[in-house]
């Protein structure tokens, strides 16, 4: 089978399962209200069901490269499939707060691989030369979901009832499951086996680091709910969310320790010894923390601030979707042409700008719409030129036996960039209020984040080694 065809079927796949996953994520989200009056319980309470979703994700994310490795990566992705269908149908019958928080962990771990196992398939499948327009295709669901699960969200809720928030992702993963088995090429677990590459023979180990994921998933899992409930309270100081969070620390540091000393551990850290991917990690920490982060910003702007409906919040954000999603597929084909370090940087620069805006813009009462929106829409043309083509940048250049282990990485990468970004920007917030300065304040925050990417975004390549020769601008 021609390579071409291989990665538009693992495209056509992926791409479904990450949408259905990112959508369910953002409308659960804007449904939390409606929930709490359904089940008579409090909002703090609720608020597991997101949270025990996140757990869950972080929780599992580390297996990935350890599962692919011990089933085959086809495999692991129709099983991460199948849980997340079959927790959302059983969200769809909760019968009280406590069911549904169950159901929604069940989520969570098959959530958790789609994003990494997936990722991993389509590096696999896709040529070298042309890998940013395959990221760009496969990435697209991570930018686009979170400005349509809103508007999708508010109508399933507003038309319907709460049990369609669940039950719409059944027979999209029913679908995805039915084009995984059909299109997906079979391959087959490593089981320790030596693999002959370009860069010589590596050994992908098979067998568990148990030490190390009973380190790395709780240890992951304890400092995301510190910091969400840090972000919630307004408080890192308080026992509920420092102790969580300093165990966390404490758990992660014993696996960084593990990690570079074993001969095979869980997650192998030395792909941070690549300068190449050391510098896409840093410059994708510090972006996912102040974009994904402010991600929170816009609807409570809209709905607190201004007024206005979940539905109407999520439409307004709807045109910077559309912007990241034609940006991405414009600096996709670029990224595999001109030396990064030309391009992420600009990218950087144009999301700065545009959250400096927001910043500016937020902070004058009664502003009109269209001025908030233009420079969300600017801010969409940085994140279009920065995500895909950093992570294309950072992942391009690995030997083949070592993608599962960065696609990995760079999964916990986001997910710990993007929950920093929400728990910092939900204190300051919390600390000046949901008012013109206490928005502008902290998109403020969010633009100096995005603004120090540039630091090690200038460590990227800048010549075009790795690129194929014809291609190069």
């Amino acid at each position: 089978m021609k390579r071409a065809t291989v990665l538009n079927r693992t495209l056509a796949v992926t791409v479904i399962g990450s949408m259905m996953a990112v959508l369910d994520m953002t409308i659960v989200n804007v449904a939390m209200r409606r929930l709490s009056q359904s089940f008579g319980a409090s909002l703090e309470t609720i608020q597991w069901t997101a949270t025990a979703y996140t757990l869950a994700l972080a929780a599992v994310i580390p297996t990935a490269a350890w599962a692919m490795a011990r089933l085959g990566a086809r495999r692991t992705y129709l099983t991460a499939l199948t849980l997340f269908t079959l927790g959302s149908l059983l969200a769809a019958c909760a019968w009280d707060a406590g069911s549904l928080i169950a159901f929604r962990a069940v989520q969570g771990l098959g959530g958790g691989l789609l994003q990494p196992v997936g990722m991993t398939m389509v590096m696999g499948a896709a040529d070298r030369s042309r890998l940013g327009r395959a990221m760009a295709v496969g990435g697209l669901p991570l930018l686009v979901g979170p400005v349509a699960g809103p508007v999708l969200g508010g109508w399933l809720v507003d038309a319907a009832s709460w049990h369609w928030i669940f039950l719409v992702n059944v027979p999209v993963g029913a679908l995805a499951l039915t084009l995984g088995l059909r299109l997906l090429p079979p391959d087959a677990p490593t089981n320790g086996t030596s693999a002959e590459t370009g860069t010589g023979t590596a050994r992908t180990a098979a067998r568990l680091d148990l030490p190390g994921l009973l380190m790395l998933s709780p240890g992951l899992a304890l400092l995301l709910y510190g910091l969400a409930r840090g972000g919630e309270r307004g408080d890192f100081g308080a026992p509920g969310a420092l102790v969580p969070t300093l165990a966390g620390v404490a758990l992660a540091a014993g696996f960084v320790r593990r990690a570079l000393t074993a001969s095979a551990p869980l997650l192998d850290l030395r792909l941070l010894r690549d300068r190449t991917f050391a510098a896409g990690i840093g410059t994708l920490a510090l972006f996912t923390c102040g974009y994904f982060g402010a991600m929170l910003l816009g609807p409570l702007y809209w709905q607190q601030e201004r007024g206005l409906s979940a539905m109407a919040a999520g439409l307004l954000g709807a045109p910077t979707g559309l912007v990241v999603g034609t940006t991405m597929q414009i600096a996709a084909r670029r990224i595999d042409k001109v030396a990064p370090r030309r391009l992420i940087p600009a990218g950087i620069a144009a999301a700065a700008l545009g959250m400096a805006l927001l910043a500016w813009q937020s902070g004058v009462p009664g502003v009109a719409p269209w001025r908030m929106v233009a420079s969300a829409m600017v801010l969409g043309v940085g994140a279009g030129v920065v995500l895909m083509p950093t992570m294309t940048t950072a992942s391009r250049e690995l030997p083949a036996e070592r993608l599962a282990a960065a696609s990995t990485a760079l999964s916990i990468n986001s997910q710990l960039g993007a929950s920093v970004g929400t728990a910092a920007l939900s204190v300051a917030l919390g600390e000046t209020g949901t008012t013109p300065p206490g928005f502008r304040t902290a998109y403020a925050i969010a633009a100096t984040l995005l603004a120090l990417a540039t630091l090690p975004a200038l460590r990227l390549p800048s010549g075009t080694r790795g690129l194929p020769s014809g291609t190069r601008d």
